[in-house]
């Protein structure tokens, strides 16, 4: 592995640790807030799935950076500026409607992403895949029924679900973005062209939305930035909550 695609490599790993643990903490606000038992119970499960996720990119990309630090320093001792996740991932929980909508985006992009990484010459980052893609199949099982349940029930639920739709859309265009490092591992055949990916995943998501007689949006503004350290507010306040027992203690392990 040359220097320059070990240094893509550990860059690209650490961007999919990120979109994981920020995604997984999120998801985690909602245990104990849940409709019910059995909600809180799934919201877990699907937390501890996103983190354990993004242990092993961010072990990989210790590993490739061999400079002394491990998993614990890429998750708790990076600030906002540092992280490279996806906008769509740091946006606060908001009510039960939006936070399907983001899972719902979340999930059908991960099942066309990963098939894709499955297939990466780095056997790494496919073992990862390997494993996450089978724990995507139920996450998006999950979503889309719940946004089947949401926008085909009640005028409420409905008109909520419409407007996190309307709120959540322009944050989507950004899954979609191509940069020198991902087009360098893609074309050594180790990342995802995740450009080529936008119109299986539209088609995707038209179909459920359309299913559960919501308006898929148009796309008449779109926000960008996470993958060059530009974030919302959110994340910091975030990362202030997740890292804290972390920094009020240094030395302890994950």
């Amino acid at each position: 592995m040359s220097d320059q695609i070990k240094q893509a490599t550990q860059e690209y790993a650490t961007r999919l640790g990120d979109d994981s643990v920020v995604l997984g903490h999120r998801i985690s606000e909602w245990v104990s807030y849940g409709p019910f038992l059995e909600e809180d119970i799934a919201y877990g499960n699907v937390a501890l799935d996103y983190i354990g996720r993004a242990r092993m990119f961010y072990a990989y990309a210790a590993e490739l950076a061999d400079d002394g630090r491990d998993e614990d320093d890429f998750a708790y001792m990076r600030n906002d500026r540092e992280y490279r996740n996806l906008l769509l991932m740091e946006l606060p929980k908001g009510d039960f409607a939006y936070s399907q909508v983001r899972q719902l985006f979340a999930d059908v992009y991960y099942t066309l992403m990963l098939p894709e990484l499955l297939q990466s010459k780095d056997e790494t980052l496919s073992a990862i895949a390997a494993k996450a893609i089978k724990e995507t199949k139920y996450h998006l099982r999950r979503s889309r029924d719940w946004v089947l349940r949401l926008g085909d029930g009640t005028e409420e639920s409905h008109q909520r679900t419409q407007k996190a739709l309307d709120q959540l859309w322009g944050y989507t265009h950004e899954l979609f973005d191509m940069d020198e490092t991902e087009q360098l591992l893609a074309d050594a055949g180790i990342g995802v062209d995740v450009a080529k990916l936008r119109d299986s995943w539209l088609k995707m998501v038209s179909d459920i939305l359309t299913e559960a007689t919501l308006t898929v949006p148009e796309d008449s503004w779109a926000v960008r930035g996470g993958r060059i350290g530009y974030h919302t507010e959110n994340l910091g306040h975030m990362l202030t909550e997740m890292q804290i027992v972390h920094r009020s203690h240094p030395g302890c392990k994950w």
